[in-house]
């Protein structure tokens, strides 16, 4: 029996957000501090700061890099189109690279060739709680930002010497910096924000001195980290619940004729959304869907493949997945009849 969204954690969400408003300090604080200590704990790493935005935790991320104005920065044509943006307002060049069309994510490959177009900089989105092989992607030797708003949680087993103890690491533990999205379609959400960790205490020692130096409006109020606080100690009991689930959409879709990603589904992924790249035409499915009360979208509608038309001849598995991916409704507080009736629906996708 799957386990529903606890009335529990649910209740301990609206008790901390409310003590906020009751005791009217919602502006960066005493919650900000505690919700920092709880990450450090969550991703084992040496420091981290709470922002109002991925964007302004990328803006830090690179000033704390040193990156020169006008570098070329490489992101994914599926990661969300706030990176493009962010990294074309700050005076960066984002290249824009084709993703692998097994599970969305740019590789080792990729990424070579794109350090041989110029890159300087890899920002990673690690899409759809997928990790690459981030072990041959660090040996290139290229500076990397890990974006794990989609893959907190998340681990990388390790290759050890053959007969040695396996060994493992965390999402947001393998760049000079990670950015932990907090917004609305992120594994953990706090309506709004980011957390910006450093793995390393040099790198922490140089990011502290700008946190030192940031005004308010640039760190994450109590009212939001009230919420992502408790999100973050209850993560382990939502990640369940959404494995759960997926476990189940996924014997369901074994008798479909749509496609999954490939992936680790023990630990090696985190269970964000539940992706099916479809091999039949989108409006179809959605309309099917629909008339039995499910709501799907296409899993890349805000991505820099959306946004920029231009990328659909070099980023030909991009466009193609951008076209055909679509999110199916994966969330703790689904009732066991509203899962159920997915269930129903996915086995049965014209």
């Amino acid at each position: 029996m799957i386990q529903t969204y606890s009335t529990t954690i649910r209740r301990k969400e609206m008790d901390a957000v409310l003590t906020c408003m009751v005791d009217e300090k919602i502006g960066p604080g005493e919650l900000n501090a505690k919700l920092i200590t709880q990450i450090k704990e969550f991703i084992k790493c040496d420091g981290a700061v709470a922002l109002r935005s991925p964007a302004i935790a990328l803006k830090y991320a690179l000033k704390s890099m040193g990156l020169e104005s006008g570098s070329k920065v490489m992101v994914s044509a599926l990661a969300p189109a706030w990176q493009y943006q962010s990294l074309v307002s700050m005076g960066f060049e984002p290249l824009v690279l084709d993703v692998d069309e097994v599970n969305g994510l740019v590789n080792e490959q990729i990424i070579s060739e794109g350090i041989k177009q110029g890159g300087k900089v890899l920002l990673l989105h690690e899409t759809e709680g997928i990790l690459p092989n981030l072990e041959e992607i660090v040996k290139l030797g290229v500076p990397i930002i890990e974006d794990i708003s989609q893959s907190a949680g998340a681990v990388f087993n390790l290759t050890g010497e053959e007969g040695s103890a396996q060994q493992q690491k965390m999402a947001g533990t393998f760049g000079v910096y990670s950015i932990l999205g907090l917004e609305e379609r992120d594994v953990i959400t706090a309506g709004g924000g980011a957390v910006l960790i450093s793995p390393g205490r040099r790198e922490w020692i140089v990011l502290k001195k700008y946190v030192d130096e940031a005004p308010l409006t640039d760190l994450l109020p109590d009212i939001n980290a009230a919420l992502a606080w408790v999100q973050v100690k209850e993560f382990g009991r939502n990640e369940k619940t959404r494995k759960e689930l997926f476990a189940m959409y996924q014997q369901a879709c074994f008798i479909g004729r749509h496609k999954m990603y490939a992936r680790e589904n023990e630990n090696g992924s985190t269970a964000c959304s539940f992706p099916l790249v479809l091999s039949s035409s989108y409006k179809d499915v959605k309309q099917y869907a629909a008339k039995k009360d499910i709501e799907i979208n296409l899993a890349y509608e805000n991505s820099i493949i959306a946004l920029k038309e231009e990328l659909s001849e070099t980023c030909i598995h991009a466009k193609s997945l951008y076209l055909r991916c679509v999110h199916i409704p994966l969330y703790p507080r689904l009732t066991h009849a509203e899962s159920s009736k997915i269930i129903k629906v996915l086995s049965s996708l014209p």
